[in-house]
């Protein structure tokens, strides 16, 4: 709506305003009202003046441009205070506290009544109630609307925004002030069902009404009532939504009216009838039933013009009829039918020709059209008078179609081919009698519209319905030929006689819409023998003709042909007289009529046929046995004739006639007086419908024979049981309706002014004689009529009072004084059967008497009379009637007044007291108790109401119910209390039982309570009596027995309660505070009720809706405030007793502070100080109360409870308070520290902990552990460590989940001492022991780590685990379980695939960010396969207003201090040393990965940029790289997935180092790839073909072409000389990629399908280019492979570039010749590597040779001795390639090869001779001694404090270091146990410290052993690149020169390696593994 403005906004311009409009925006300009409110402003401006308009609705968005304007959306509502100009002052009624101005143009005024409610007027619109709540509902389900619309919730916005649109329709009728009262009435309630059932469906407040649909005020009503109004509103609600919901929903309406109303109507309106008929139409339309295959209804008669239109032209689009009188058994019927008949009125046959020759005005059928009406009378479908059914036409096909039958084969029949032919009709089913429907609908029904009744009476009669309609149908006749030769074409005519043969007029209906007419012609069916008409007419004659009337019915044959038409006579004749010879009316049903024939004047003249008989019936079928007969007595002329047949059916509905000749005879009574007796005992026998039509009529004669019978009794009792009939026939439910009709006679008819002595004596005889014992089986019945029977009495003494001046007075009452004691001496009575049965209907039915007698006794009488009525019966005989009886005693005129009232209860109380304490029938005691609260509560508001007016007599009035209060209060009280606290919670009495507490309380004052208190025995009882009220208020109030959306109910109880709260705590100070006389239990029990009250849900007004709030403030108040304060001063009244509530007390005070109340929460704080003080001054510190606070405080606050404004609150209050008490200004200020850093985080968690992202509820719950592990709260620490594992789980962040648990594991020992803090979980209460829990823990933990794929972490769990099975508990069973699970961990590490998580740097800018994030960076770590995209949409989602930077680089000030969020996010690396034990050594990539992943704390991001000047042709000579490493708090992985950087550092790389990094990060992707090769034959060798052609043909970027280009230059080499080194690096880096690419070129020409191989020898031809050009500028590498010693291990290459020696900061030395030996590359000479699987493992070792016996070879060592084995040879040239052995001698070097035993003789393969200078190498060929075994040099010691720190950072522990023994880490790999294995990597482990400074030559010497390395991390051979190859950087050029010159001179000849023993060569066994308990104890 805010997009477009208003019409008039658009069209115009506002100068007095000064705000334009310019396309749909405001444009402000100062007004000259506003410049008194600018500084510097002129004042002479126009003043501020009171306006009558007071309230108004924003019809356009105000936005707030200056500080003293308030801003307004659409719909606001505004109160206007002020107006100057144009301009409004005022206040929204969404805050009233914030004031300012606003154009009065956006305001529309609305009309308002101002109200004084107190000091403030209360300004209340004037619109019409309902509205209001209107507009008050459509703002609420606004909101919500929008949250289910944002929570995707498509059905239930849906819905509520179609009752949205409803409402606001009916609104706007509400407000057009148009539609009639009657429309008015029901539009309100529609309204209201419709608020009500969406406020239940949207869980909102639930509200009751009064009979008018207004809302209840419950102050104007009471407790009970308003409890049993929410009853009945919720159970509508409940019904409503059922039917709602049921799969066969009611109509519209029905559900409503149907089941209410016992008439019910179907509205016919015919749109249009479309046939092809040529003739003039009659339609009769009625309803069918197939089942009884009759017409139910009077036809609907329409009568159609061949012009297809209706005849009458004023009917046209006005054709409408109501179907009424159907009843509920008509709805109920299984079928039925709307039919309708179509009867044309012309020639014979449609196929002559017109002509005058044919006759015409012949009624013949055309055709039927059916439809079922069933689902629309039931209601399961919807009836609406706009919406059309078609139904079609079936026509007629034959002559023999007779209508009826077509009509019941139609309604089983199919669909029919009826070509458009049929009607239209709109049908709608109505409720009521049509007096109702008239007045309901008016645009329906009206004069105009036709009313079709139904055939017989309605289910209830109305009274005032006088019928008298005689219903004929015919049904069918059989007629003989004759003399014709075809059988006769029949029409019957029907008329109405009089005794004379005279036809009387106009009588005769065909159907409803028709006018009457004096005959009635038949359908004429061609030339049929049998004819069946079934034609239905009514028959409609004046009430006085009806018994000299008779049908005649006359039979003519009708040609086809005018002329024979004409000539044709009647032939035959029947009749029937409508009053038989004994005055009843003709009987209901079929009647075969005996057809006379004759001369047919004859048989028109009544005086010959009248005499004879009409019906056929047995003498007469017997008699008649020819064709025809004469009649004795008749004329000679008529005849009867056997061969022709008719039959009629009738059907009386008259309330003047009758066919009953009992009832008749009575009403004649005087005719055959000697015939009363029978008539009277027989009219009990007469059918009730027949009684209830002569009502009067019977009264009136059974009256009469009473009063000509006066002098005598014998007719007394039988018209006194004739009377008792009648009365219980009104009663019953079909003429329930006639009550009135009876009350009417009785007020207006009766005359009898002697009745009651004879009716007051018989009823006096029949109770006296039950009395004595005597039958009394018609007594029951009796009493049912008892109401009326009195009625009687009491109308015809007052008839007789008025006739006689007021005599006999005194005997009258003495009469009725007598009936009432034989009435209370029948209730003492202990005879069962009728006596009890008579005992029940007293009770039942004496209370419908009593408002009747309450004037003829006075109040104290006829209280006693009622007192002994109930107390003399036995107490424990008809509990239930008596409770009932007494309930409705309550409820009767006489129980409102005071002494009659005193009395009942005297007789009342002790009865319910005695049945609610031993829970007998509960339901009646509370309906009759709920009556008594309520009488006396409308008293009491009547006495208030009077003592207003008349003050003493009101105090007189007012002190009889208090009387009366007392009396209930002193009984029922505790009893009910009692009772409540006994019943279950589920129990439904429940809540009766509480309303009816409640509404004694609030009848309740001062006085009451006062009295009540010292009306207790004993102060035990006294103490009791509050004890049990206290524990049952709470109870209440935490677990309320009324639903939740019963606000206002729980509202007023609470009212309630908070009064007898505040009387209690009086009780409390004055008698339970004394020294002696003081109850800890008493006082505790009362503080936690008061803290319970206010801290209860339905108090907090702040989680309300402003408009919920406001009403609820000013209805009530905030109640919190008044316990608050009634808390607080209880508290300090406990003076030294306080310290007793310590720490108890605590909790519940801190609920009560926490309550978002500010001026609660400023007085009630100040309680902390004073407990604080407490305990300090009587222990010297307040531990207690502060280990209470910290701990309720946790909960509390994760409960929902205190925020920020309570934390500022606690901290300055607190410490005001501590600072004015020196003795508590240190410890007091710690402890607020304290509290306050814990709520700090307490409310961070809370804030993140429901989100549905879990990250940062991660992130704050290890805040929350890591301050209690600060603080020492084990518990508290233990428990948010399972609340961390829990979410991680939840997430399957299983290593997490792990690592959490083994903070508490670490907390744990391996002993049997028993659990210290209680523990999280399902198994918490089965292991008592640390040992016990520590196990599962770690089993746990070990499953976790499983999952998580975390398998070294579970193998260290497992070996401690196995060391306790082992050697603590010798539990082998589960040691062997443990064992298999590690080695099945060994197994998964090599096998399963396990990618390297991605890790994320985010950063989280500005303030907006809670303070746990604000401008902070993070390292998160992603998950498997996790995309970037994916990760930053999961990370943005918390936080939907954040933006996202798009630059790497840290934000600056303007980004950092601004209000708003912004998050940055990329990509970083693992920057983490690597292991010392993985350096060196070729170890499967599986391994290896794991650790370059995980256990890291340092984190890189390079950003390359560009420096210096731009090299269009090659970007790497600028392409600098400004490196950041992030350090992370704690390594990952730990207990969460992220951890915050704590620092930071940037380096610059040049673009030579960057050269160098790309060139080795390039071939250890190769190496990777080929390892992954060699290892697993089955991967695809796409990845391959990709990566190994990028770089033998690199198109697009150029190669190292481009390195070479740039720095490998002159004039780059004059301009960097310190480069040089870092130069040499990046060529031997690429010569060192040739037998790389040469390798992968290998596998992949192997495993190249026919379809690549023209790519693959293209990249052969492409790389044979490229090693010629390598190999002739860097000369030639070699590579060798590694062999694993365990068999089937695939080869590998060894690639191990050593980042740490990598110094970006400035070029590194290189050795000069002769200087002492320098590694460029930082890698030592002596790394071991591993063999091709081809060749077992050997070593060579390196010793010091001389420079001066270089003449002699080097002995090469026989196989499997210690040492290095480097083969010279690449695979692609030797297939067995020679051993390479190696001596370095300070800083020379040479280099010798031995060729295998079985190897071809060849210059590689000379053996070379043995040096003498070192002899233990190995011995001659013909010695047998092994060689010595060199002792391992000592590796260098690693200090303590960096074992710890390493192991602190692998374990990601941020407590304590990661174990607490010195255990290995399982981050390291083991030391080799075997010395010969350690001998081989001892020397290059003691070589690899970045800053270690070079070894002196005799160290270097003495410690070198292994294979010639490259520069750059190779082990393998350096070969020239020509004949005379360039110096490598590692020799110097004359021990180069010497190795070349020995090497090529070498002789052939020389002994190979010896074999062993056992004929291998020189092949050992691997070293066993350690003794097990060596192992463990080496953990």
């Amino acid at each position: 709506m805010s997009g477009v403005a208003p019409q008039h906004l658009r069209k115009r311009r506002f100068h007095n305003l000064g705000v334009h409009v310019t396309r749909g925006r405001w444009r402000e300009e100062p007004p000259v009202a506003l410049q008194r409110h600018v500084p510097g402003a002129p004042v002479t401006m126009a003043p501020w003046l009171p306006t009558k308009e007071k309230f108004g609705v924003a019809v356009w968005n105000f936005p707030r441009t200056k500080e003293h304007h308030l801003p307004l959306q659409i719909g606001e509502m505004v109160h206007i205070l002020q107006a100057s100009e144009g301009w409004y002052c005022g206040y929204s009624l969404r805050n009233r506290a914030a004031r300012g101005i606003f154009p009065a143009s956006l305001i529309r005024l609305k009309g308002t009544v101002v109200e004084q409610r107190g000091v403030q007027d209360s300004v209340v619109p004037s619109e019409m109630p309902t509205v209001q709540e209107i507009t008050t509902t459509l703002r609420e389900w606004g909101t919500i609307w929008k949250q289910l619309y944002v929570a995707g919730q498509t059905e239930r916005y849906g819905q509520v925004k179609r009752m949205m649109q409803e409402l606001l329709e009916q609104r706007s009728q509400l407000l057009s002030g148009t539609l009639p009262k009657d429309q008015l009435l029901r539009l309100r309630k529609e309204v209201t069902g419709t608020m009500d059932y969406g406020n239940k469906i949207l869980a909102l407040d639930l509200v009751v009404r009064d009979e008018e649909e207004n809302i209840l005020d419950p102050d104007r009503s009471s407790v009970i009532s308003l409890f049993q109004a929410h009853r009945r509103a919720a159970q509508t609600l409940t019904q409503r939504i059922q039917e709602e919901t049921s799969s066969q929903q009611r109509a519209a309406g029905h559900g409503t009216h149907g089941c209410t109303s016992p008439s019910h109507n179907l509205y016919l309106c015919v749109r249009n009838f479309v046939c092809h008929i040529g003739e003039e139409a009659q339609l009769f339309m009625a309803l069918y039933d197939p089942g009884q295959q009759r017409i139910i209804s009077e036809n609907y008669v329409i009568c159609w013009a061949s012009t297809g239109v209706p005849q009458d032209i004023e009917l046209l689009n006005n054709l409408k009829v109501v179907f009424t009188d159907l009843g509920s058994a008509d709805l109920k019927r299984e079928r039925l039918f709307l039919v309708c008949q179509i009867i044309r009125v012309g020639r014979m046959d449609l196929r002559d020709s017109h002509s005058r020759k044919l006759s015409t005005g012949l009624r013949r059928p055309f055709g039927i059209s059916v439809m079922d009406i069933t689902d629309i009378t039931k209601g399961t479908c919807d009836s609406d008078e706009d919406k059309q059914h078609f139904i079609p036409v079936h026509l007629v096909a034959a002559d023999g179609d007779f209508l009826h039958n077509m009509i019941r084969k139609a309604v089983e029949g199919k669909d029919i081919n009826h070509k458009g032919q049929g009607l239209w009709v709109s049908l709608k089913m109505l409720w009521g009698d049509l007096s109702q429907v008239r007045k309901d609908h008016p645009h329906l029904v009206d004069r105009c519209t036709a009313v079709a009744r139904k055939l017989g009476y309605p289910e209830v009669i109305m009274p005032g319905d006088v019928r008298n309609d005689i219903y004929l149908t015919l049904v069918q006749g059989e007629f003989d030929k004759g003399n014709k030769k075809t059988p006769k074409n029949v029409e019957v005519t029907v008329c109405v006689c009089d005794e004379a043969g005279n036809v009387v007029q106009n009588v005769i209906h065909a159907g409803a819409g028709d006018s009457p007419s004096s005959h009635y012609r038949s359908v004429v069916y061609y030339q049929q023998r049998h004819q069946r008409w079934m034609e239905t007419l009514k028959i409609a004659v004046p009430i006085e003709d009806v018994h000299r009337t008779h049908l005649r019915f006359t039979f003519r044959h009708r040609s086809s042909s005018d002329s024979k038409d004409r000539s044709e006579r009647i032939f035959s004749m029947a009749f029937v007289r409508l009053m038989r010879p004994d005055g009843t009316t003709l009987r209901d049903g079929e009647h075969d009529l005996v057809l006379y024939k004759g001369d047919s004047k004859k048989l028109e003249d009544a005086s010959v046929y009248l005499s004879l008989p009409s019906e056929r019936n047995l003498s007469e079928s017997k008699l008649l046995s020819g064709s025809s007969f004469r009649v004795s007595g008749a004329t000679p002329a008529l005849a009867v004739s056997s061969r022709d047949s008719f039959q009629i059916s009738t059907l009386v509905c008259s309330t003047k006639l009758t066919q009953n000749v009992n009832l008749l005879g009575l009403l004649k009574w005087r005719s055959k007086p000697s015939l009363l007796c029978g008539n009277l005992q027989k009219l009990m026998n007469v059918d009730g419908g027949e009684v209830i039509k002569f009502l009067q009529d019977t009264l009136d004669a059974l009256f009469s024979i009473m009063m000509e019978h006066s002098d005598t009794d014998v007719y007394d009792t039988l018209v006194f049981d004739a009377l008792v009939f009648i009365v219980r026939l009104v009663a019953d439910r079909k003429f329930q309706h006639f009550n009135t009709v009876l009350e009417a006679y009785i007020r207006q008819h009766f005359s009898a002014t002697l009745a009651y002595k004879k009716l007051l004596s018989v009823l006096t005889q029949a109770v006296e004689q039950a009395g004595r014992g005597e039958p009394c089986e018609s007594l029951p019945g009796t009493f049912k009529a008892l109401e009326y029977i009195f009625k009687f009495i009491l109308r015809s003494r007052s008839l007789f009072a008025q006739l006689y001046e007021g005599k006999e007075v005194a005997e009258f009452q003495h009469s009725l004084q007598r009936f009432f004691l034989a009435l209370n001496q029948l209730m003492a009575s202990p005879l069962e059967g009728p006596t009890l049965l008579s005992q029940g209907a007293a009770l039942k039915y004496l209370p419908s008497i009593l408002d009747d007698v309450f004037g003829i006794f006075d109040s104290s009488t006829l209280g006693a009379i009622l007192r002994d009525f109930v107390g003399k019966l036995l107490p424990q005989r008809l509990l239930k009637q008596k409770l009932q009886s007494l309930s409705d005693i309550a409820t009767s005129r006489a129980f409102q007044s005071h002494e009659c009232r005193e009395l009942v209860l005297q007789a009342a109380l002790p009865i319910l007291q005695e049945l609610i304490q031993a829970g007998e029938e509960e339901d009646a005691c509370i309906q009759l108790l709920s009556s008594i609260l309520e009488v006396l509560c409308q008293a009491q508001k009547s006495a208030e109401g009077l003592r207003a007016r008349h003050k003493d007599r009101g105090d007189v009035e007012l002190a009889q119910v208090k009387k009366h209060i007392q009396m209930v209060l002193e009984q029922l009280l505790h009893t009910v209390n009692r009772r409540v606290i006994v019943l279950e919670r589920e129990n439904p009495l429940r809540s009766n039982y509480v309303a009816c507490m409640a509404t004694i309380l609030s009848q309740m004052d001062k006085e009451h309570y006062s009295t009540y208190i010292q009306a207790f025995p004993s102060r035990p009882e006294l103490m009791d009596f509050l004890m049990e009220t206290f524990i049952l208020f709470k109870d209440l109030i935490g677990k309320t027995v009324y639903p939740g959306d019963w606000v206002v109910m729980n509202m007023v109880q609470n009212r309630e309660f908070l009064r007898a709260i505040n009387q209690f705590a009086t009780t409390l100070t004055e008698m339970f505070l004394s020294n002696g006389d003081f109850e800890l239990q008493l006082w505790n029990n009362y503080f936690h009720l008061a803290v319970a009250f206010l801290t209860q849900d339905s108090l907090q007004l702040e989680n309300f809706s402003p408009a919920k709030r406001n009403s609820i403030l000013a209805k009530y108040g905030d109640m919190r405030a008044t316990i608050g304060a009634s808390i607080r001063d209880m508290w300090y009244s406990l003076g030294q007793r306080k310290i007793e509530f310590i720490p108890g007390m605590v909790g519940p005070i801190l609920e009560m502070t926490l309550v978002p109340e500010l001026e609660l929460r400023k007085s009630t704080i100040p309680i902390f100080f004073d407990m604080m003080l407490c305990e300090h001054r009587l222990t010297g510190t307040f531990s207690r109360f502060e280990d209470e606070l910290l701990r309720r405080l946790d909960s509390e606050v994760e409960g929902g409870r205190g925020d920020e404004q309570y934390m500022q609150l606690f901290k300055s209050i607190l410490l005001s308070c501590c600072q004015s008490h020196p003795e508590l200004a240190k410890p007091g200020e710690d402890f607020v520290r304290l509290v306050s850093e814990l709520l700090e985080r307490l409310l961070d968690y809370r804030a993140v902990m429901n989100d549905e992202n879990k990250t940062y509820s991660m992130s704050c719950t290890v805040n929350l552990l890591n301050f209690y592990k600060e603080i020492d709260r084990q518990a508290m620490y233990i428990r948010y460590l399972y609340k961390l594992k829990d979410l991680h789980i939840s997430y399957e962040n299983y290593t997490e989940g792990a690592y959490t648990l083994l903070l508490h594991a670490w907390l744990l020992t391996w002993s049997e001492e028993s659990n210290a803090a209680p523990v999280p979980g399902p198994h918490g209460l089965q292991l008592h022991t640390q040992r016990q829990l520590k196990e599962a823990l770690y089993n746990q933990i070990i499953q976790y780590f499983d999952q998580g794929k975390m398998w070294e972490e579970a193998i260290h769990i497992c070996k401690e685990l196995a060391e306790q099975y082992e050697s603590h508990v010798f539990d082998y069973e589960m040691l062997s379980d443990i064992l298999q699970r590690e080695a099945k961990f060994y197994e998964k590490i090599l096998k399963v695939l396990r990618p390297s998580p991605d890790y994320f740097a985010v950063g989280y800018y500005g303030q907006g960010f809670p303070t746990f994030l604000r401008n902070k960076v993070f390292i998160y770590r992603g998950k498997e396969y996790e995309r970037r995209e994916d990760f930053e949409m999961q990370l943005l989602s918390p936080f939907p207003n954040a933006e996202k930077l798009k630059s790497t680089s840290p934000p600056g000030q303007d980004i950092t201090h601004s209000p708003g969020q912004y998050i940055q996010c990329f990509t970083v690396q693992p920057a983490e040393e690597a292991k010392v034990r993985l350096k060196g050594r070729s170890i499967p990539e599986q391994i290896t990965n794991f650790y370059k992943a995980n256990h890291v704390q340092r984190f890189s991001y390079s950003r390359p940029f560009k420096r210096g000047p731009n090299d269009p042709d090659n970007e790497f000579a600028n392409m600098w790289i400004e490196r950041t490493t992030f350090r992370t708090a704690y390594p990952l992985p730990g207990i969460l997935r992220w951890f915050v950087v704590t620092s930071t550092e940037t380096i610059i790389i040049s673009p030579l180092e960057n050269a160098i990094e790309t060139m080795m990060k390039t071939n250890e992707k190769i190496t990777s790839e080929i390892n992954r090769h060699q290892n697993d034959s089955s991967l695809p060798i796409n990845p391959l073909s990709m990566l190994l052609n990028g770089i033998v043909d690199p198109a697009v970027m150029g190669g190292f072409s481009k390195y070479e280009k740039a720095f490998f230059q002159e004039l780059y080499m004059q301009e960097h000389p310190e480069d040089a080194g870092k130069i040499e690096k990046l060529k031997d880096l690429i010569a060192w990629q040739i037998p790389l690419l040469a390798e992968g070129i290998r596998i992949h020409g192997q495993k190249v399908t026919e379809d690549l191989r023209p790519f693959h020898e293209r990249m052969e031809q492409c790389f044979e280019q490229l090693r010629a050009k390598v190999e002739s500028q860097y000369g030639v590498r070699e590579m060798m492979f590694f062999e694993d010693r365990r068999s089937g291990r695939p080869r590998s290459i060894a690639w191990v570039p050593d980042w740490d020696q990598l110094n970006h900061t400035g070029a590194r030395q290189v050795g000069s010749a002769g200087g002492p030996l320098s590694s460029p590359s930082g890698f030592s000479p002596t790394s071991p590597v591993l063999c091709p699987s081809t060749f077992p493992l050997c070593q060579v070792h390196l010793s010091p040779v001389p420079m001066g016996v270089m003449e002699e070879t080097p002995h090469v060592q026989p196989r499997g001795s210690p040492g290095l084995c480097c083969h010279l040879s690449h695979p692609f040239l030797s297939p067995k390639p020679p051993l390479l052995s190696f001596a370095v001698v300070g800083a020379d070097a040479w280099v010798s090869a031995a060729a295998p035993s079985d190897a071809p003789a060849g210059p590689w393969h000379s053996p070379a001779p043995l040096s003498p200078a070192a002899p233990h190498l190995s011995q001659s060929p013909h010695s047998t001694e092994a060689p010595p075994t060199p002792k391992p040099a000592r590796r260098p010691s690693e200090s303590e404090d960096h074992r710890n720190e390493r192991r602190e950072n692998r374990a990601s522990s941020i407590f304590s270091s990661r174990r607490q023994d010195s255990r290995q880490s399982i981050s390291e790999l083991p030391e080799p146990k075997d010395e010969k294995w350690r001998l081989s990597c001892n020397v290059s482990e003691s070589s690899l410290s970045v800053d270690r400074k070079q070894p002196p030559l005799s160290q270097t010497a003495a410690g070198a052993a292994g294979s010639s390395p490259s520069p750059t991390g190779f082990g393998g051979r350096v070969k020239s690149a020509s004949k005379l190859p360039p110096l490598p950087r590692k020799f110097s050029p004359a021990v180069y020169e010497t190795f070349l010159e020995q090497s090529d001179a070498a002789a052939p000849g020389k002994a190979s390696p010896s074999p062993t023993a056992d004929g291998n060569r020189s092949l050992k066994s691997p070293p066993l593994p350690p003794p097990k308990s060596k192992r463990l104890s080496q953990l």
